[in-house]
C-alpha cells in the first residue's frame, strides 16, 4: 500500500465530486483508481450540509427554510453536478426518441421541461424529508447518506458499459477494476455504520433498489452509463435514503 498514491487518489476524488480546493496534482492518478474514495467525499459534503441545517435550527429558522438553506449549501459544495446530471437525464430520457437523440439532448447544457420538473420534485422531496429530521443529529445522518449514495456509483460503473466512446464517464469507468469499486462499497458501509445511520439495512436496501433500477433504465434507454446517469443515481439513491429515514422515525 502506497500512502502517497492513496492520498493523491483521495484528492482527485474531491476534485471530481466537489468544489473544495485540493490544489494541483503533480501526477494525477487514473480516474478509475479513485472511485474507492467517493464515499469520503459524500461524507464530507453530507456532514457539512447537516451542520448548516443544525445551525439554521439554532438560529430559529423554520425547519423547511433550514432544509432549503442546507441543500443550497450542498449544491455549492458539489457545483450542483449531481443535480445537473438528474436534469440532463430527465430531459434526454423524456425527450429523445432514439438512443442517439437521447445522448445528444443529455449533452446539451440547456435545461428543458423534464429537467426542471425532475429538479423541483427531487429537491422538494429532499427538503421536506430533511425538515422532518431532528436537527441535532442530522449531520451524522446526512454524512452517512452522502457516503452510501456515492458508494453506489462504482457499482453502476461496474455493471454497465459506458454509453459514450468519450467523456468523463467513459474515462472513469472504461478501465475500472473490481478492487477499487468494492473498496468504495465497503468504505461507504463502514462510514454509514460509524455515523450510526438509523435503519441502516433498510436504507441500504432502498438505495440498492433505486441504483439497480436506474442502471436497468439506463441500459434500456442508452445502452450504458454516462456521467449524467451517475449524477442521477446519486441524487435518487440519496432521496430514497431520506424517505426511509423519515418513514421509519
Amino acid at each position: 500500500m502506497r500512502p502517497r498514491a492513496r492520498l493523491d487518489e483521495l484528492r482527485l476524488a474531491f476534485m471530481l465530486l466537489s468544489r473544495l480546493p485540493m490544489g494541483t496534482l503533480a501526477r494525477a492518478p487514473a480516474l478509475s483508481d479513485c472511485v474507492w474514495a467517493y464515499p469520503l467525499v459524500g461524507a464530507v459534503v453530507g456532514g457539512g450540509t447537516g451542520l448548516v441545517f443544525a445551525l439554521a435550527a439554532r438560529l430559529g429558522l423554520p425547519p423547511l427554510a433550514g432544509a432549503l438553506l442546507a441543500l443550497g449549501t450542498s449544491a455549492l459544495l458539489t457545483g450542483a453536478m449531481h443535480e445537473d446530471g438528474l436534469a440532463d437525464l430527465a430531459d434526454g430520457f423524456g425527450g429523445g426518441a432514439t438512443r442517439a437523440a437521447k445522448l445528444e439532448i443529455m449533452r446539451d447544457s440547456r435545461i428543458g421541461s423534464y429537467g426542471v420538473l425532475a429538479l423541483i420534485l427531487a429537491l422538494g422531496m429532499k427538503a421536506a424529508c430533511l425538515a422532518a429530521l431532528p436537527p441535532a443529529g442530522a449531520w451524522l445522518s446526512l454524512a452517512g447518506l452522502g457516503a452510501l449514495s456515492r458508494a453506489a456509483l462504482p457499482m453502476v460503473m461496474l455493471a454497465l458499459p459506458s454509453a459514450r466512446e468519450s467523456g468523463l464517464g467513459q474515462a472513469a469507468g472504461g478501465a475500472l477494476r473490481r478492487g477499487p469499486a468494492l473498496a468504495g462499497l465497503v468504505l461507504g458501509l463502514l462510514l454509514a455504520g460509524l455515523c450510526a445511520l438509523p435503519h441502516l439495512g433498510a436504507v441500504v436496501l432502498a438505495m440498492a433498489l433505486v441504483s439497480a433500477g436506474m442502471g436497468a433504465l439506463a441500459r434500456q434507454q442508452i445502452g450504458g452509463f454516462t456521467g449524467d446517469v451517475l449524477g442521477a443515481v446519486q441524487n435518487l439513491a440519496e432521496l430514497a435514503g431520506f424517505c426511509v429515514l423519515v418513514g421509519r422515525f
